[in-house]
């Protein structure tokens, strides 16, 4: 699955272009390297994302095109 599709599906980020926009100037991270928008992504794959001061470190577990919104905190784990 794409990266920035996982990003919305998840509602880490609310919209695609959000989540495109955030890889493309480097502010998302995948196992330690900076990720375009396109990255496939991976069960077990750590991601990190850049909230101004703010850092988001997190485990895919689940990878699926829909998810119920009261289920899409299955979809990862929070590290940090």
């Amino acid at each position: 699955m794409r990266l920035d599709k996982f990003l919305k599906v998840s509602r880490i980020i609310k919209r695609r272009s959000v989540a495109s926009e955030a890889c493309s100037s480097s502010h998302v991270a995948v196992n330690g390297k900076a990720a375009k928008p396109s990255y496939a992504l991976k069960v077990g794959d750590i991601v990190e994302i850049t909230f101004g001061d703010r850092v988001l470190k997190f485990e895919v577990l689940v990878l699926s095109e829909h998810m119920p919104k009261d289920k899409t905190g299955e979809m990862y784990r929070i590290l940090s």
